[in-house]
């Protein structure tokens, strides 16, 4: 997985690209740390250059949800394509996270 970090105004985003697999724990966990200074923004995850995501990677998205929720942000998982897709509708995760 390769991952980028910007923000854009009131909005942080996190661009990842590749595949989201177990082996991506550990860098998943440093995109975690690199948000903590960005308090009550949305953190946006940028998810249309994601091609695969089993689902270790969907339990990296609610560490980012767990994160979020303690400084006051709000996650939003943003152009998820085909597989990554068909997997967070399967895992029923517009109730959890606002997907777009």
């Amino acid at each position: 997985m390769e991952y980028a970090i910007r923000e854009t105004g009131a909005d942080v985003e996190v661009q990842v690209k590749g595949r989201l697999t177990f082996s991506d724990h550990k860098t998943f966990r440093d995109i975690v740390k690199s948000l903590d200074s960005h308090r009550n923004k949305s953190w946006v995850i940028e998810l249309s250059g994601l091609d695969f995501i089993d689902s270790a990677g969907l339990g990296m998205l609610l560490i980012v949800r767990d994160a979020a929720s303690q400084h006051g942000a709000k996650v939003v998982l943003r152009g998820a394509r085909e597989q990554a897709k068909r997997l967070i509708q399967v895992a029923r995760f517009d109730s959890l996270f606002t997907v777009e």
